[in-house]
This record gives C-alpha cells, sequence and structure tokens, in this order.
C-alpha cells in the first residue's frame, strides 16, 4: 500500500480535526436513538418490541450497507479503492444528511413508518463512514502514530455519545416540548440542524486538500478469513457485545422510570443515561493507557487515575446532576480500575474478566431495586469500554492477507444491535421491562467465553488498543 507521507507535503492538522468532528457527530447520533425511543413509545403509543424497531432498521442498516460493500468488493473490486476515502466519505456524509433531512416528513405526517426509513437511510450513511474514516485517520501522517490517531478520534466518537443524552434530551423532551407534551415536531428542528451540520462537514472535506491512499493488492479469493476459529468465534462476539451494549442504552430511560427503580421523569433520566455512555469513555482512555507497552508501571498506574478522574469531571460538568446524586459511579470507577490492573494488560484476560463482571452487574439489576440496579446497569458502560477494540483485534490477530476480508465481516457482524434490541423488547412486552434484562447477560456470557478461549489460543497476545465503538 502506497501510504507515505514526503516530507514536502504539510500537515494535516486541520483535516484531521475535520475527521474527529466527523467522529463525534456519529457517535452523538448514534446514541440520540437513545432519547429517541421512549420519545416515539409515547408519541405513538408503542410496545417495548415497536419501539425497538428503531434499533432494527438503524443497526440493520449497517449489516445490509456492509453485506453490499463486501459482495461489490468480492465481484468487481473494493469500491473505496476505486473512488477514494475522500469521496467515500463524502457520499456517507451526503446519505447522512438525507437521512436527518427525511425525519422532517416524517414529524410533519407523524407516521411511524417515515421515522424508521429515516433511520435506516441515516445508518446506510454511518456505514459509508465507518468503512471509509476509519481506515483513512489511520493513513494520515506517520505509520508510528496511527494508533494514536485513531486512540483520539474515536475518544471523541465516545464524547458524542456522552452528551447526545443531554442536549437531545433537553431539545426533544424539555425546549421542542408543547406546553410540557412530546409532539412528532420536537424531532423536527433538531434532525434539520443535523442535516445542516453534516452538509456543513461535507462542504469542508470537499474543500480540503487530503492526501491520496490506493492500494494494489488483490483480494484474495472466497472466504479464506473463516479459516480461522478465533475470527470465527470473534464475529459472533461482536454481534453480542453490540447487541449487549445497544440493549442496555435503548432501555436505561425507560428502566430509571419505573416506580420500583427510581421514578423519574424522561428529563432527569437522560442525565443517568449520559453516565452509562460516559462510562464507556472514561473506561476507553484508561485502557488506551492500560494497553500501551511503552510506559513504567507506576506511570501507567499515575496516568490512568488522573485520566479516569479528568474524563469523570468533564461528564460531571455537562450533566445536569449534584455531586452526591452521581458520587456512587466513583465507586464502580475504583472497581474498573482494579480489573484493569488485574487483566495486567492481557486484552484477551481482561476481556473475560470485564464481561464476567457485567455478568454480576447485570444480574443484581434483574433482581434488586432502587438505587442499587439504577448504578448496576449504568455501571455496565465502564466495563464495556475495551471490549470492542480487544475483540476486534483479538478476532483479526494473524490473519495475514485475509485481514481486510476479517475486519469486512466483523464490521456486518455490528448485526446484533439491530436483533438482540427486538428479543429484549419482546421479553419486556412479555416478562416486564427489568427481568428483559437477561438478554444482556447471556451477551456478556459468551464474550467471556471468548476471552478465555482467546487468551489459551492466543496466549496474552498483545494487540493495539483501536479504543472506540461502532
Amino acid at each position: 500500500m502506497n501510504n507515505t507521507v514526503s516530507p514536502e507535503q504539510p500537515r494535516y492538522t486541520i483535516p484531521f480535526a475535520t475527521l474527529t468532528t466527523l467522529f463525534f457527530m456519529w457517535g452523538f447520533i448514534t446514541c440520540m436513538n437513545d432519547v429517541l425511543i421512549p420519545h416515539l413509545k409515547e408519541l405513538f403509543n408503542l410496545s417495548y418490541l415497536q419501539s425497538m424497531l428503531v434499533q432494527f432498521c438503524f443497526f440493520g442498516a449497517y449489516f445490509t450497507g456492509s453485506v453490499i460493500y463486501f459482495i461489490t468488493s468480492y465481484l468487481w473490486g473494493d469500491p473505496i479503492n476505486k473512488i477514494g476515502y475522500k469521496n467515500g466519505m463524502l457520499l456517507g456524509l451526503l446519505t447522512a444528511a438525507i437521512g436527518c433531512f427525511l425525519f422532517y416528513p416524517a414529524a410533519v405526517f407523524s407516521v411511524y413508518g417515515l421515522f424508521l426509513s429515516a433511520l435506516f437511510i441515516l445508518g446506510l450513511g454511518f456505514t459509508l463512514l465507518q468503512i471509509a474514516a476509519n481506515p483513512y485517520v489511520s493513513l494520515l501522517g506517520k505509520p508510528e502514530g496511527a494508533s494514536s490517531r485513531l486512540n483520539l478520534a474515536q475518544a471523541f466518537n465516545s464524547l458524542g455519545t456522552t452528551i447526545a443524552p443531554i442536549i437531545g434530551g433537553f431539545l426533544i423532551f424539555e425546549f421542542f416540548a408543547v406546553n410540557g407534551e412530546i409532539t412528532a415536531a420536537a424531532t423536527e428542528i433538531p434532525y434539520i440542524i443535523f442535516t445542516g451540520v453534516f452538509l456543513l462537514l461535507a462542504i469542508l472535506l470537499y474543500k480540503i486538500k487530503l492526501p491520496e491512499f490506493k492500494t494494489e493488492e488483490s483480494l484474495p479469493e472466497g472466504l479464506g478469513a473463516l479459516q480461522f476459529s478465533h475470527l470465527k468465534l470473534g464475529i459472533l462476539g461482536i454481534f453480542f457485545y453490540v447487541g449487549a451494549e445497544v440493549c442496555i442504552g435503548s432501555f436505561v430511560i425507560n428502566f430509571l422510570a419505573l416506580p420500583e427503580i427510581m421514578g423519574i421523569p424522561e428529563s432527569v433520566s437522560k442525565n443517568y443515561l449520559a453516565l452509562y455512555w460516559g462510562g464507556a469513555m472514561i473506561g476507553r482512555f484508561i485502557g488506551a493507557i492500560s494497553l500501551s507497552q511503552g510506559l513504567s508501571g507506576s506511570k501507567k498506574i499515575s496516568y490512568m487515575v488522573i485520566a479516569a478522574l479528568l474524563v469523570f469531571g468533564v461528564i460531571f460538568a455537562i450533566v445536569d446532576l449534584s455531586f452526591s446524586q452521581i458520587s456512587t459511579f466513583l465507586i464502580f470507577m475504583i472497581i474498573n480500575l482494579i480489573g484493569f490492573f488485574i487483566g495486567k494488560s492481557a486484552p484477551a484476560k481482561t476481556l473475560a474478566l470485564f464481561a464476567l463482571v457485567n455478568v454480576v452487574l447485570v444480574f443484581i439489576t434483574i433482581f434488586t431495586n432502587g438505587s442499587i440496579a439504577m448504578w448496576t446497569v449504568l455501571s455496565a458502560g465502564l466495563f464495556n469500554s475495551i471490549m470492542w477494540s480487544n475483540i476486534f483485534t483479538l478476532s483479526i490477530h494473524g490473519l495475514g492477507k485475509y485481514t481486510s476480508q476479517g475486519s469486512s465481516l466483523l464490521v456486518m457482524a455490528i448485526l446484533g444491535g439491530a436483533i438482540l434490541p427486538l428479543v429484549q423488547g419482546a421479553l419486556a412486552d412479555s416478562l416486564g421491562l427489568q427481568y428483559s434484562f437477561i438478554v444482556p447477560v447471556f451477551c456478556y456470557l459468551y464474550i467471556a467465553f471468548f476471552g478465555f478461549y482467546c487468551s489459551r489460543k492466543l496466549g496474552d497476545v498483545k494487540v493495539e488498543s483501536i479504543s472506540g465503538g461502532h
């Protein structure tokens, strides 16, 4: 691959800043689904199963788009390699803008099916962005800084998922509500604004001169990547991880509204939802430091603690909650840090440990009430943090020429975010919302199995963290 940047070329600070904004926006919009679900559920008087069609359409678009891309690549060659990364990202931004704009007619006509169609198109746009932007960030600059750039870009993705419940929840549940009543129009202006943001990003990206990267390597024929057992198991790992993470995020607002849990309104619970996604951001920063091979033990511990406190401070600054209301979260942050120390920077071992911790946390959520159930479900985000990066890197370890093919198969497994929330929604309708959390329990049990399997098969292989989310 010709990815060398000549010394004469300028620094790409502005292009990289533009791309980090892109990462931020798709994290923000993805997490907006968690705010949309209770809004649309109340607006259209939906069952839990029907409300989970939001995630089904959005994440189902990832699967559909990835399959189409994979088949196209197999038959006619890699599309991004033909049109270029920049054009691929522009196409993704324009598709996402169309998806956001379609929320306007959906709100005007107040038709649930139109909302779902808009979400599907929005998801297709994000699929193109994922395929083009992730590898491009790693290529944009010196090779030795690739991991650092991707970590930083994905950190902005996590920042987007953290503040989306605050800003999005305020706009939908409060600012654009009419006399306290939630209407379909509450989604009009926010998504028109998002349309404008995506179009502005597209214009900025079009105007900026970016280096071109292409590969002359021929793709291997067939599905040779599936000869690797750890990849096949990893595909299921991504399926269950994304499914579990989306299941919890999708139901948190409704869960906290239950009288036996906290009985708090949506306008308040959106702040606690930000803690769930913010926990993932904390864990990703800590994980990036923990998995770094260039720091001494004492420095690593100091940096991890400092990073955790700094990110917690950022979250505290943006949520509309007092310190006493969120101080309990610090206890679980300490448990998270201890988990990293026990994991000893071994990705497979840390993955298995964190999955088992989440099994315990969600079990407690199911069988207790009040604030205990609230804090255990919210704290699962802390231990979700390194799952995507560790599952992904463990799955493609040692694939050689089949790495790209394996990566595309793993992206298809984001389908878990479409299927499993529907399963939990059906259980919530039949067994009750609290007992429906048994779905993520089974997901984490599989992830723990995958972690132990890789620990035995691959050993304590050291892989670079690509901390981030779906």
